[in-house]
């Protein structure tokens, strides 16, 4: 498999893949929607990769990008809590996979790399564990993301059954160096500028070039109709926020935003949104991830892949630290 289609390169998991992949000397193809190319990658990985315009809810873009290809690693989707883009999110997680899947069929692809997430597993209302043999349940701590990567996965799945052979990756909340306007980066962004509230709820984290690791590692195995947790370690929020407000030299973070707190901010920034028209900052739905307490089990991906390692959340956090002080300065 030498030729690999990677979409959602530029966003910050599959602008990560791709410089794996690059380094590991592939050809990559990467489809974009703009011109507009991931500023955190190093511009000589960049040039290194026949970038396709497009995006996967473009089928005639989606099949010439797949010509000639070996393997592809979807990664493109969207993520949101906001109830104002759920139809979007839906085309793109449920509908661009079924383009993905149709696709890759139709063109013989020999392996698909399905980047999902662990949020496609369901979380429980009462914490505890969550393993790859947990079934989707629903709950009222599913948030319409989820539930949008959950019939994504079945999407992939319908594949498998039609032969494709294809892995699906369930990451948890993704770490590292990125774009901090966008994405879970923005976490390091709010600490920097001297956030004050921390949530008492605990999550996955792993780091984004473990995943990207994982998922070229995946590629390369003779493994197929499986999935996999890609988590690092199980944190409080309120250690997470600490941590990086250490990397920053920044003071931590010394309120704690209760339930009842919580719940009475994002109905007034839902009303904020309705008068001024700009993106709430806090939603219903992501308060339900905030005050969510699941850990995520890693013990299938260490048995199927005993030469990697995941890095210590810790070592994570002070390297991208480092690096977005570094892009200040």
């Amino acid at each position: 498999m030498k030729k690999v289609l990677v979409t959602g390169g530029t966003g910050f998991l599959g602008a990560y893949i791709i410089r794996e992949l690059v380094d590991r000397n592939y050809y990559v193809r990467a489809i974009r929607r703009s011109g507009k190319l991931p500023s955190f990658i190093s511009a000589s990985i960049l040039d290194k990769v026949e970038w396709v315009d497009g995006d996967v809810l473009d089928v005639m873009a989606l099949e010439d990008a797949m010509e000639g290809i070996d393997a592809v690693i979807h990664s493109a989707a969207v993520v949101s809590f906001v109830s104002s883009e759920k139809k979007k999110m839906y085309q793109v997680n449920v509908e661009g996979t079924a383009n993905v899947v149709n696709m890759a069929l139709e063109h013989g692809v020999k392996k698909l790399i399905h980047i999902s997430s662990v949020a496609a597993l369901g979380r429980l209302a009462s914490g505890g564990i969550v393993d790859e043999e947990k079934r989707w349940e629903e709950s009222r701590v599913n948030t319409d993301y989820a539930k949008s990567k959950h019939k994504a996965e079945l999407e992939v799945y319908r594949g498998i059954g039609e032969g494709l052979e294809a892995v699906i990756l369930n990451p948890s909340t993704i770490l590292g160096f990125g774009d901090w306007n966008s994405s879970s980066c923005a976490i390091f962004k709010n600490i920097y500028k001297g956030f004050k509230w921390y949530t008492p709820g605990l999550n996955g984290f792993v780091d984004v070039e473990d995943v990207a690791k994982v998922a070229v590692l995946l590629l390369e195995k003779n493994i197929s109709a499986q999935r996999f947790i890609v988590n690092g370690d199980n944190w409080p929020f309120k250690k997470l926020q600490e941590t990086i407000a250490d990397g920053f030299q920044r003071k931590r973070p010394v309120k704690e935003a209760t339930p009842f707190l919580l719940d009475l901010t994002w109905r007034i920034e839902k009303l904020r949104s309705m008068v001024t028209g700009h993106r709430p900052l806090i939603t219903k739905q992501s308060v339900k991830v905030a005050l969510s307490e699941t850990r995520f089990e890693n013990k299938k991906l260490l048995e199927s892949l005993p030469e990697f390692s995941f890095t210590p959340l810790q070592t994570s956090i002070e390297k991208a630290c480092e690096k977005y002080l570094s892009r200040l300065q």
